[in-house]
């Protein structure tokens, strides 16, 4: 994640990952030394190519932002993220160039950020003599690649911008065409295919970059061109089947370490259309073709069923050692339940306050499938931007998936 507590852990992982791929290191650095294997030849052409993780990559701003109060305004190029000086004093001003729209993913009408580009961009996020270390994520890694003679045009980072849905990453940023490019400029610039290293989020990203893929590729190339682009792929942290720490993030916030309140990390966290991405699923249904029943009734024009395997309905915890989510709620619903956002507020009732709670389980399928979020929006409002982002994305796979299914 990004912020130090998180980048901390992560560092973490990705130094005990570091041990395993010690030996590749030494592979590429034998092979340099005389040391000959069947597959010598490849070994000493392959290019490494780092897709970072969520949070793990610096955005900078691209608006001129005058903070009121503060000395400190954004001006084109400044770090957002993460700049801690600048949360710490302009936290206002600083939300403005992180958030985005959570109905249509574009930026503040005022400030907006993007990706930093090299490796620069993912060693730290926030350079300095105590912050540096502290998010810290690729740095100790490449460090290791130099210890160990890798060449400086043998390692490519592809830093994106880890608040975007995927369908939004190419859609403004063309980010899987251009990650399409720098696997073909590695492979004419070294000669070989690729190690591809990805991280968290990024694990995501490269799965849905190699579906891309196939409706940029002729089918009976397909095959051919990821033999010669990519050698071997190492998952770092990856969120194969989601990560339940996306689900307390958007029901109370996650601050990660960062100095802010959990009610504005929830609201930030909320407006990514990535965070959907890291939802919990169920590893008995099938991702390319959930269409999520709840958004679809009455609507004419879809098909929508949910492809699950039937064990999927005859076992508990869809594949998970328990339900993803149990909560309870209030009996009182909407503004009966949270007075203060009526338009005229109530006095809580004895009765209400007495009322027992209700106690409600969901299980990966329920929360990838929007059942879960359903359930709740009658007691939290704020899930109505999560409903619209879960009915967006529904349409965009259900539009794929036709797309497939045509081109097969």
């Amino acid at each position: 994640m990004g912020s130090f507590a998180a980048i901390a852990a992560s560092s973490s992982g990705i130094r005990r990952f570091l041990r395993v791929f010690l030996v590749l290191l030494l592979l590429l650095w034998c092979s340099r030394r005389g040391v000959r294997a069947a597959d010598d030849l490849v070994h000493g052409k392959l290019s490494g190519i780092i897709i970072p993780g969520f949070a793990s990559t610096q955005l900078r701003a691209w608006s001129v932002l005058d903070c009121p109060y503060s000395p400190l305004d954004f001006n084109p190029l400044d770090l957002v993220w993460l700049d801690t000086t600048r949360l710490l004093s302009a936290v206002n001003c600083w939300l403005k160039c992180i958030l985005l729209d959570p109905y249509n993913q574009t930026d503040h009408r005022e400030c907006k950020s993007r990706p930093d580009g090299g490796l620069s961009a993912i060693t730290e996020l926030d350079p300095g003599y105590i912050t540096g270390p502290l998010s810290s994520v690729w740095k100790e890694w490449l460090k290791w690649c130099i210890e160990f003679g890798i060449e400086a045009n043998a390692i490519l980072a592809v830093p994106y911008d880890w608040r975007l849905s995927p369908s939004m990453l190419e859609e403004r940023d063309l980010y899987f065409h251009k990650l399409k490019l720098t696997f073909e400029t590695a492979l004419k610039l070294r000669g070989g295919p690729s190690l591809v290293f990805a991280h968290s989020l990024g694990n995501n990203v490269f799965r849905y970059f190699l579906e891309w893929l196939k409706l940029e590729i002729a089918p009976k190339h397909y095959i051919q061109w990821l033999d010669d682009h990519i050698h071997a792929y190492f998952a770092v942290g990856a969120p194969l089947l989601g990560a339940t720490e996306s689900v307390k993030a958007t029901l109370s916030g996650n601050t990660f370490g960062l100095p802010v309140a959990e009610g504005t990390a929830r609201l930030m966290y909320n407006s990514f259309g990535s965070s959907l991405w890291l939802m919990p699923f169920s590893k008995h249904c099938r991702a390319d073709n959930a269409y999520w029943k709840h958004f679809f009734d009455g609507k004419e024009g879809c098909y929508h069923t949910q492809h699950c395997e039937d064990v999927e309905f005859r076992s508990n915890y869809s594949g998970w050692p328990t339900d993803i989510v149990n909560i309870e709620v209030p009996s009182a619903r909407g503004p009966d339940a949270y007075p203060s956002i009526s338009e005229v507020a109530q006095e809580i009732t004895n009765t209400m306050e007495c009322s027992r709670p209700v106690q409600m389980s969901f299980s990966a399928r329920e929360v990838a499938d929007g059942t879960f979020f359903k359930a709740i929006q009658d007691y939290d409002p704020d899930s109505e931007r999560l409903v619209y982002q879960l009915r967006k994305l529904a349409i965009i796979l259900h539009q794929v998936a036709s797309h497939i299914l045509i081109i097969g």
